[in-house]
Parts: structure tokens; sequence; C-alpha cells
């Protein structure tokens, strides 16, 4: 057995059973263990970030890493947008990232680079197995990494000889492998005990609540499951305090039955409308709400002058208990649960017709959502329009962008559908940022992956010329209007689609795109509806 073979096999005794991969020259006793190796899905990306992308999507569902594999320096740098998300997100993915043996090294050959140094930016953790005889250790050191709370990114390099040296293990140890995986990953999981809430930080968060409606609760990473979220409407029940969450969030469990827990807008100036009747904010995995640029004349931090934030649980802590804790100091564990939404019966039996605008294409899409669907959003213009309509439609899972770097939805709904085979994956793509990684819908077609893509198509980087105007730029002229729009020539989404194997269709009207969007989510696999704004 060679260290590439036994780290697949440490892999799969630490419960990763996914790689998403674009292998190299580096990485070929990797990927010819895994023939040898049985119990590893592995899923070509034919670009890194969508690998490092889908990674961060399935641990969002999962709540279990998968490996991404991806060949030395050039290639992890490719993978470092998405994973700059997946790190924001706090998900856990273990990186392995081929390297040149290491005697090749002081050759200075053309892809030799600095893994580490390019690394370490977006990783938590970074580690190069020296030899073939500690790849077992270091493969469970880094899925323990992975695992840890929150979700950790672990990238372990791996040099050419590493792979492809033999070694041994005791033969006295049968099961060293392979078996009984879910029990050892489980060991490998959360090794590091919880932080325990402080009476004082119970005591402090509650006595400001009480305070009622100039109180906000903001929430943010796993407070926004649906278990947690039902303690934050018993606390809203008590109190009367308002409810939100960050902007933007890894997972956002929603939709009728579920407490309503709106996001704080993106832009600067809705936001400290919103803030500005709080005198103070409990912080549950939520930090201080700030902006997302510096903007001339405007504040980074967006609460308003004098308002406190009080801190009772970060996201290393359990957040679900801290919200339970909180309740039970408040009397309220046993009281009505406030803000549950509705299902929203009006705009399921709306008509659609009429032009296209974010309004009627959020009341279309929550319409037509079906059931415990998973959407992974990055409609980064149109939808903002989305959250409200959002709150009544049938119970979902909401992906947010969290760290801001574009190119994740595709990707993202690739891990998600691999994560959920049995739930319905909708894509929310801008057709700027899908084109970043477009290489994600020949994915979901090789795997049949049951995902509905909707670009929407506005031919131009439409949020950039908010933020033209919004940083004092002035009025863009023709060299920078030429840098923020996507024509001469336009982009035809239905043959980029058609052209990876995907069905595809273009909507121009409300009346089209019901039926377009209808047809596309009866699918059993790939479609792509490309809506035309």
């Amino acid at each position: 057995m060679n260290g590439a073979e036994t780290l697949v096999h440490t892999l799969l005794d630490g419960g990763v059973e996914v790689c998403f991969a674009n292998p190299g020259t580096s990485e070929m006793h990797f990927v010819a263990a895994l023939d040898k190796v049985d119990g590893m899905r592995c899923v070509l990306g034919l670009f890194e970030g969508v690998v490092t992308g889908a990674a961060d999507g399935y641990y969002r569902i999962k709540d279990r890493p998968a490996a991404t594999l991806l060949h030395l320096g050039p290639g992890l740098a490719n993978g470092l947008a998405n994973l700059h998300n997946a790190k924001k997100a706090n998900s856990g993915i273990v990186n392995i990232v081929g390297d040149h043996a290491t005697g090749h090294l002081q050759l200075d050959a053309p892809l030799t680079s600095d893994i580490d140094m390019l690394a370490r930016p977006m990783s938590n953790w970074v580690h190069s197995s020296p030899s073939a005889s500690t790849i077992q250790a270091d493969g469970q050191e880094a899925i323990r990494q992975a695992n840890s709370r929150p979700g950790r990114i672990a990238t372990l390099i791996l040099p050419a000889d590493t792979a492809w040296t033999e070694t041994t293990f005791p033969a006295s140890q049968p099961d060293a492998f392979g078996q009984n995986a879910i029990r050892r990953a489980n060991a490998l999981v959360q090794t590091e005990p919880e932080a325990v809430l402080s009476d004082e930080s119970i005591r402090q968060a509650a006595q400001a609540l009480r305070l009622g409606p100039t109180t906000l609760l903001l929430l943010g990473g796993r407070a926004l499951r649906a278990n947690a979220t039902v303690w934050a409407g018993r606390i809203a029940a008590a109190t009367g305090c308002a409810v939100m969450s960050e902007s933007l969030v890894p997972r956002l469990e929603r939709g009728a039955g579920r407490v309503m827990v709106p996001r704080l807008p993106y832009a600067v100036d809705p936001t400290l409308a919103v803030l500005a009747q709080f005198d103070k904010i409990v912080l549950v995995g939520a930090k201080e709400p700030v902006a997302f640029f510096a903007y001339p004349g405007k504040p980074g931090v967006l609460s308003r002058p004098g308002c406190e934030c009080i801190t009772l649980a970060s996201r290393t802590d359990d957040l679900q208990a801290a919200l339970q804790a909180l309740s039970d100091e408040l009397g309220a564990s046993t009281g009505p649960v406030a803000l549950v939404a509705a299902p929203n019966v009006a705009q399921a039996m709306e008509s659609f017709h009429g032009s296209i605008n974010p309004d009627n294409v959020a009341r279309l899409l929550m319409a037509l959502m079906p059931a415990n669907a998973i959407v992974a959003d990055e409609a980064v213009t149109t939808g903002r329009s989305f959250d409200k309509a959002a709150q009544g439609a049938a119970p979902h899972d909401w992906l947010n962008v969290t760290g801001g770097s574009i190119g994740f939805a595709l990707p993202a709904a690739v891990g998600a559908a691999i994560a959920a085979p049995d739930r319905k994956v909708i894509a929310l793509e801008g057709d700027g940022s899908g084109m970043y990684t477009l290489q994600a819908l020949w994915t979901m077609v090789r795997e049949n992956l049951d995902i509905t893509v909707v670009i929407f198509a506005n031919r131009a980087y439409k949020i950039l010329l908010g933020e033209f105007s919004g940083v004092g730029a002035g009025v863009p002229g023709q060299r920078a209007t030429d840098m923020l729009s996507l024509d001469r020539p336009d982009l035809d989404w239905v043959a980029l689609a058609k052209g990876m194997g995907m069905q595809a269709c273009r909507v121009s009207d409300m009346s089209e795109f019901s039926v377009g969007l209808q047809k596309a989510l009866a699918v059993q696999g790939p479609a792509l509806v490309e809506v035309m704004l």
C-alpha cells in the first residue's frame, strides 16, 4: 500500500466520502488509488473554483466535510476565491494539494511554487505530509481540523513521493480502514470541548432583550437553523424584541411554518435606516454589522452611535443551546412562538403576466418552489427583492455567498445536490457572476444532478453600476461603461448550457417565465432558464 492509497483509506475511515477533483501529474497516484480503494465518490470539476465551491456547498448541507484534489500551487490558486467564501461560511473542507516530489523542488521546475504561502490566507490549518509513514496521522488531523466547530479549511499538501512510496501497517489491525467509518468519523468530530456560556453573558443579554422593540436579536451561523430560530421566536414573543440575521449567511432555514428571520439589507443606507431604531443588539453567532465597503461620507459601523452590542455566543458555541438558555432565563421556553410565517396563499394563486421585474420574479419563484428545496443564491442585484417573498414560501434552505467572492452559486449547487440527492436544488445566478464558474454546468450534467439553474441576464455587472455612484466616482463614461457591461457580444446562456449537454430555454416575460420554470423544475436532472431583464 502506498501513501496515496493510505490517504484515501484514511479519508473514508474519517467519514470523508466525496472528493471534488481537478488533478494533474503530481496527483496521479492519488487518482490511481481511487480505483484501488472502494467507497470514494469522485466528482470532476473543469475549473478549480468549481471544485472548491462545490465542497463549500456540500458542507453547508451535509454538515460533514468533503475533500478537494487540486494540482500544485496554481491549481490551489484557481480555487482560492471560493475557498474564501467557504472560510467566511465556516465550512469544513479537506484540501489535498499535490506537490512536486521533495527532491524535485530544488530544481525550480516551471510549476514550483510556495503552496504553503498560497494556502494560508484561505485555510485554518496547513500541513505538508513529509512521508508515507506519516500520511495516516496527517490525514486524520486534517479531518479533525475540518470537523472542528465551526467548520475549518484544512489544507494537506501531498508531495508526489509521499504519494508513491510504499508503507505498511500492522497485520493485527484488519479493521484499520474501511469499516465502521461513521463511528470513527464521529470520534474525529468536535474533539475540543464546547465553550460554556457564562451566566453573566446570559443575564446581560436577557436584560437587554427585556427592553423590547429597542433591542435587536441578531443571528448568524447555525443560529439560523430551524431548530434554533424557534427559540428566537419564543424570545420575541416574551419580550417584543426584533429578530434579524446578518445579510450574508451560510444557510438559512426558512419558509411557511418556520420563524421569520429577515436579513439585514446589503446596502449601507437601508441598513442604517433599519438599525437606527435599536439601542442594543444581542449577537448570537453574528458580528457587529459593518458596511461591505468603505464609502465616502458614510460610516463603516452600521449600528447607530451609542448602540451597545452584547455578544451572547460566537460561532464556536452551540448556538441552539445558547438561544435555549437565553429563553430559559427569560421564562419563555414553554411560551408561544412569535414570527411564524404563514403560507402565502395569495402569492401562490396569483397569475403571472406582464413584464419581468424583481418583485414579480420573487413572487413566481416562491410560489413554484417545491417543499424542502435548497436555493444557492447569487442573484446579486435582482435577488434583493427575494427575502420578503421567501418567508411564506414552502420550507426551504437558502445558501448565500458569504464572502462576497463571485462565482459561488453554480458550484455550491453542485455540492448541495450531491449532499442531498433527494432534494431539488435551485441556483439563482446573475449572468456576470455565472461566467466565473460556468464550467459547473458540465459537472451538473455529467453527474445528472437535480438542479434548476435560473440565470438573470441583464447583460451588465449591474451591481457595479450602483457601486460606481456609491463610492463617488460620478457618472461612468464610455470606457468605464465598457468595464461594467456584458455586450458586444451578448452572452447566450441557452447556447452555453446546450453546449454542455443541458436543456435550456430563454424567457422574456412573466408568462413565458412561469411556463419555462415549471418545465425546468419538473425535470429530474439539470435544466436552465435564462431570464431576460
